[in-house]
């Protein structure tokens, strides 16, 4: 398919990821949601839905800055990588010739690689990680090395991936100790400022606090109330979880890690880190994939590359297609934030537009049904994606999963004939009123209603 025709599909079908995200993040209870989808330089969708703050009643917009946690790895991995092309770092160099406080430590020998790729042996969070429900700051460098020093060693160096924000905080000294500056001053030089980010950095900046979007407490049952978590410096743990961006300006800086685009690094550089360094598999399940500095994943047929974040109060995800271009960026603002559902759902749904709109498909009627409809038993969506009109329950993750096609017959429509444990191959009865506006359907033998009619019907209905 040609990069035209990508983005006529991407173009047509993005109110709807914006819609469908939109509902995932408000039938889950989110506070608040930033989304943003583009592709090789074409921003698609720009959404903010919901709330800054639960307690302000402020509401959420593309501007509020999000606390993006562990995405801050692959940023550090990026100034790495930069390090290592220009000749001053290299990949084998060991931990105790690179910090001399850790010189005779026994996690002297483990080498830059080995941090990167999660593959040192390194302790996560110390023995004591309160840090994270803010019983305790984070980690000042010294007590990170004394950590590494003290109790740093769990594993021997590529005996188990072993996934470690000390590791990583130990990689921000590194980065300090080669170049002489500090981590924010080499995060801008090397990332920021090359890409013009002006809502990214390496920390909680005091002078923009009003600018964060709220983190909030998730819910231990549905009933129970969201209180706001306060942004904390992570001090010198920034280079694991520190980072703060938007989802417009993630999927600017996701679109660096497509082959092609050396605004940052060589493609021989981005082939190493997206490269499979560690499947991670316990007892024969395989719980996920990472390679240096990025995890790995598969959607659908898409090869993807990308990182989650949790922060206290924020979830986040982005994906990159570097093959392709796509990056998919989700921020969610509570502990509980369903961001890897929503990021991995909207590549779902372009995935089932592009597949479809590979396909010979009969005309769409001008007056489809296209919208959203309820009953008693749930929500369709009726959407027309690549040139295929789909019936989807947006509330199911994975949308492609549950996607009926209607396809027109003798001018009118019909579930496709399948096989199915549904109304497959029955007809779709669509009811207009005098203008031509539909008013109820029944794709499934049930009657239902534009969402917002449902809504008053099911208010107006008496209580037995």
């Amino acid at each position: 398919m040609t990069d035209d025709r990508t983005a006529k599909i991407l173009r047509s079908i993005a109110p709807y990821l914006a819609s469908w995200a939109a509902f995932q993040a408000d039938y889950h209870g989110m506070p608040g949601l930033q989304l943003a989808v583009g592709r090789r330089g074409t921003v698609f969708v720009d959404l903010a839905w919901g709330k800054a703050n639960l307690e302000t009643g402020e509401d959420l917009t593309s501007d509020h800055l999000f606390r993006v946690a562990s995405h801050s790895k692959t940023f550090t991995a990026v100034i790495v990588m930069r390090l290592v092309e220009h000749g001053k770092l290299r990949l084998d160099d060991a931990v105790g010739e690179l910090v001399p406080e850790l010189d005779g430590s026994a996690a002297a020998g483990v080498t830059v690689r080995e941090l990167l790729g999660h593959q040192a042996g390194i302790i996560r969070d110390s023995s004591d990680g309160d840090f994270w429900q803010h019983k305790r700051p984070f980690l000042d460098r010294e007590q990170v090395l004394e950590c590494v020093r003290a109790e740093g060693v769990v594993f021997e160096p590529n005996e188990h991936f072993k996934y470690t924000n000390i590791g990583y905080s130990l990689l921000g000294i590194i980065i300090e100790q080669v170049t002489g500056k500090t981590y924010d001053e080499m995060a801008r030089a090397a990332v920021v400022e090359p890409l013009g980010l002006k809502r990214t950095g390496t920390e909680l900046d005091p002078a923009r606090a009003a600018e964060y979007a709220a983190g909030h407490t998730g819910r231990i049952t549905h009933g129970d109330t969201r209180r706001v978590v306060p942004h904390v410096d992570t001090r010198a743990m920034a280079a694991a979880t520190g980072w703060y961006s938007t989802a417009l300006e993630m999927v600017r800086y996701g679109a660096t890690h497509v082959f092609g685009d050396t605004t940052l690094l060589s493609d021989k550089s981005k082939r190493l880190l997206q490269r499979e360094e560690s499947r991670v598999v316990v007892r024969g399940a395989e719980r996920g994939r990472y390679g240096v500095g990025m995890s790995l994943g598969k959607i659908g047929d898409r090869e993807v590359v990308g990182h989650s974040g949790g922060y206290p109060g924020h979830i986040t995800r982005t994906w990159i297609d570097p093959a392709d271009g796509l990056v998919v960026s989700a921020l969610t603002n509570s502990v509980d934030g369903i961001a890897d559902q929503i990021a991995t759902g909207v590549i779902h749904l372009i995935n089932l537009a592009l597949a479809a709109a590979d396909e010979e498909a009969g005309e769409i009627p001008d007056n489809a049904p296209v919208g959203r409809f309820a009953n008693l038993w749930g929500v369709a969506d009726v959407v027309d994606l690549g040139g295929i009109l789909h019936s989807i329950n947006p509330r199911f993750a994975r949308p492609d999963e549950v996607a009926v096609r209607l396809v027109a017959s003798d001018g009118a429509l019909a579930q496709e004939s399948v096989p199915g444990f549904g109304t497959v191959g029955e007809p779709v009865q669509v009811e207009r009123d005098a203008d031509g506006a539909v008013t109820s359907v029944r794709v499934n033998a049930l009657t239902s209603w534009p969402i917002d009619e449902f809504r008053a019907r099911a208010a107006a209905r008496p209580s037995r």
